[in-house]
């Protein structure tokens, strides 16, 4: 990471740190007044939230991001997702807003809160077999907003967008639902710079051959083109050996990484299986003994909260890019 990075990642963890930058100007909204956002194709109106719940990690540090904590009304965090939070720059933010649940989202979780506005991805949180939609949602007078990577996966006629520019969309609309505009605003030009900066640093020639492991043994669950690793590899320097794969995370069979010959496994750091025994594994996994990543022990951690939609993307690229750097690539 050169000075000017450096400078950049500083000045982005003490801006969060401090309440996303410090307080809007101007009159504060009434609770009557609404905007409306296009989300996952859809014009939606929006009133100001009044007890919003976020579920999972994605959604919630975004709103932290945004300095919203003392605004929510709860989340709803998979207990999967401890150690990652527990790591969080926003962990105190966690110890300050209720833990509604440690399960997956549910109606009765939202309606127990009685909650008014549910934050949320589409098939990572709300679902049709677990009987919580926005459909639902909106006959019970509950909106809703779903993550913009998610789209790819809604309705008959799927919205995508590359994951990095789906952070930002989701950013600034949060900024516009709840009234800070200006703090997204600020944040969002911050992760774009330090994004450009990245860019800027690539190396000459072919871009390191990345997997990305998230878990499995028979066959690995790993992010394609259409997730925020997707976009952590590329501005890292690296590439995907999944980008091709029109998914967000999915399972390959290890025939199709085997043939990519991975330079460098960045591992997943989530779920009830120890990072540490991923790593062991996959060190141990014969078809994959005759790869670069481990005949050279080429494995670089990737924190859950990192790897999902959220505004600590950027700082991981910046963590994974001076590691493809310190291997000489």
């Amino acid at each position: 990471m050169n000075g000017n990075t450096a400078a950049l990642a500083s000045g982005l963890v003490l801006c969060l740190l401090v309440t996303a930058c410090g307080a809007e100007t101007g009159s504060p909204a009434r609770a009557g007044d609404t905007v409306t956002v296009r989300n996952c194709g859809q014009r939606i109106e929006y009133p100001v939230p009044q007890r919003p719940v976020a579920y999972d990690m994605s959604s919630t540090e975004k709103m932290f991001a945004l300095g919203l904590a003392d605004r929510m009304r709860g989340i709803v965090m998979p207990s999967t997702a401890d150690p990652s939070v527990a790591r969080s720059p926003w962990r105190r933010d966690y110890e300050r807003v209720e833990t509604l649940s440690t399960d997956v989202l549910s109606l009765e979780v939202v309606l127990a809160a009685e909650a008014d506005w549910v934050l949320a991805g589409w098939n990572s949180g709300f679902s049709e077999g677990r009987g919580i939609t926005p459909e639902k949602l909106e006959r019970l007078g509950i909106r809703s907003y779903q993550h913009t990577e998610s789209c790819f996966d809604y309705g008959p006629d799927p919205v995508r967008v590359p994951p990095l520019e789906a952070l930002y969309t989701d950013l600034l609309d949060l900024g516009r639902i709840f009234r800070v505009q200006q703090r997204a605003e600020r944040l969002v030009h911050d992760l774009k710079e330090r994004a450009e900066a990245l860019r800027e640093q690539h190396p000459e020639g072919d871009p390191a051959r990345v997997f990305v492991y998230d878990s499995g043994t028979d066959e690995p669950f790993t992010s394609g083109g259409q997730a925020a690793p997707e976009a952590i590899v590329s501005l890292a320097g690296g590439r995907n050996i999944l980008s091709g794969t029109k998914q967000r995370w999915t399972t390959v069979g290890w025939e199709r990484v085997v043939e990519a010959d991975p330079e460098v496994i960045a591992v997943v750091d989530y779920g009830d299986r120890p990072v540490e025994e991923k790593i062991r594994f996959l060190r141990s996994f014969p078809p994959l003994s005759s790869t670069p990543a481990v005949r050279n022990d080429r494995f670089h951690v990737l924190d859950y909260g990192s790897a999902v939609s959220g505004p600590r993307n950027v700082a991981a690229a910046e963590k994974l890019a001076e590691y493809l750097r310190s291997i000489g690539r």
